[in-house]
């Protein structure tokens, strides 16, 4: 097997980061195939806390190779920050990162605009204002500006004055700030210089990697599938697919080259932003798993609102993204809570259904049905086999996988980068 993708099965936030950093030790190339800087992905190492926005997660390991591919849109001033940062820190970056030419760029108004829009709205999305969604717009409207375009620069300084109409009619009727193409052509030169000479088509490496089967390739999706453009909980989504589906058009390979899909879900449910939530808990049970799972947003700060483990959408998920195996992660969180529920289906319409119901409508109206099962108290931090763990806990995540039908391959039960235990 040598493309894996590692996917969200929640509303983001789910501990893909470490969970790539830790399976890219066996990897040779991580490629992210789709979303934008309004990711936040946390590995800690050594203490070291690290958050990536762009650059995948495997960087961290000092053989891998890392790939931006077409899917992603890419703010180039915060990536010239962020390996800027990482090779500050002793982590060599440039040499060992490969970015598609499609891939688009968002631009400063794209922020102006996201901001701007987002603060007006009487329901407000809660997008991280980092101009995500308005370079996707200006991809599907095509006239965004990709990485390709960088190279040259008449043809550059075109496209930039068409993007730059485009969005003028909003920048003018909302008394914004008035953009000169020269001003945006050389921070576009400034902010690429660093790493142009590392954009290049990726996709005949790709393809020579998905044919040799001594090499792994882990592509890395973000945020989560419930916040997927088509599938999640729509309009309180991201503006990408953040589904396995979407690894093959982000990256340019085929369906035949995915054998596994790796879902990673926290034992619990998290989501930041406004947007539906069955089993959140607004309780004190509810500010307790914020309390112990560090419950705030690795982008914006935001704290997470908290609740229950939903198998109803966790169902979904499995379903649409064809997940092989699942990592469960912050099973440490659960510690001292004398009982755990998890949520098996939803009130509807006085009925109890098990099938997630995907409209938006529906969803609305839906009330969780718990079951509840023994918590336990010990520590589990530092176990490393499935045996060590309390009993009450084996039976957690047993439950899981007889309801999912999907085998779990790996557990978190802690930040570290080594308190893992494999399956």
């Amino acid at each position: 097997m040598t493309c894996e993708i590692m996917v969200g099965l929640q509303w983001g936030d789910e501990g893909k980061g470490k969970v790539i950093d830790c399976l890219s030790e066996k990897a040779d190339y991580i490629a992210r195939f789709q979303g934008g800087n309004n990711a936040g992905h946390t590995v800690i190492c050594g203490g070291t806390k690290t958050i990536l926005h762009l650059i995948p997660s495997g960087i961290l390991q000092n053989h891998t190779h890392c790939m931006l591919g077409n899917g992603v849109v890419i703010d180039p001033s915060v990536l010239t920050e962020e390996i800027r940062k990482l090779e500050k820190s002793g982590i060599e970056v440039t040499s060992r990162l490969l970015i598609s030419p499609l891939a688009h760029l968002i631009l400063p108004w794209h922020r102006e605009i996201d901001s701007f829009i987002e603060e007006q709205k009487s329901n407000a999305i809660g997008t991280t204002k980092r101009g995500i969604g308005c370079a996707y717009a200006d991809k599907k409207a095509r006239v965004g500006i990709r990485m390709g375009d960088i190279f040259d620069r008449q043809r550059l300084k075109k496209l930039l004055e068409e993007s730059l109409w485009h969005a003028g009619f909003f920048l003018k009727n909302n008394d914004k700030k008035r953009y000169e193409v020269d001003e945006v052509l050389a921070w576009i030169e400034k902010n690429t210089a660093s790493y142009r000479h590392r954009i290049q088509n990726i996709i005949p490496i790709l393809h020579r990697i998905a044919s040799d089967k001594k090499k792994l390739l882990l592509c890395e999706g973000a945020q989560g599938t419930l916040l997927d453009i088509d599938f999640g909980t729509y309009p309180y989504v991201t503006s990408s697919n953040t589904t396995a589906g979407a690894a093959g058009i982000g990256l340019g390979l085929a369906p035949q080259h995915f054998r596994k899909v790796t879902g990673i879900a926290k034992a619990y449910t998290t989501r930041v932003g406004e947007g539906i939530f069955p089993t959140e808990d607004t309780t004190e049970d509810g500010k307790r798993l914020a309390e112990k799972g560090q419950e705030y947003g690795a982008t914006t700060g935001r704290p997470r609102r908290c609740g229950w483990l939903d198998l109803v959408s966790l169902r979904f998920a499995a379903q649409i993204n064809g997940v092989t195996s699942l990592v469960i992660t912050k099973l440490d969180v659960l510690k001292g809570f004398e009982k755990i529920r998890i949520c098996t289906g939803y009130y509807l319409n006085d009925q109890v259904c098990t099938e997630y119901p995907v409209q938006t409508s529906l969803l609305e109206k839906v009330k969780p049905s718990y079951i509840e099962m023994d918590g336990w108290e010990e520590d589990i931090s530092s176990i490393q086999s499935f045996e060590e763990l309390p009993m009450a806990a084996r039976r957690y995540l047993r439950f899981i996988e007889e309801n999912l039908q999907v085998p779990i391959s790996m557990v978190s039960v802690g930040p570290g980068r080594h308190q893992i235990i494999t399956l």
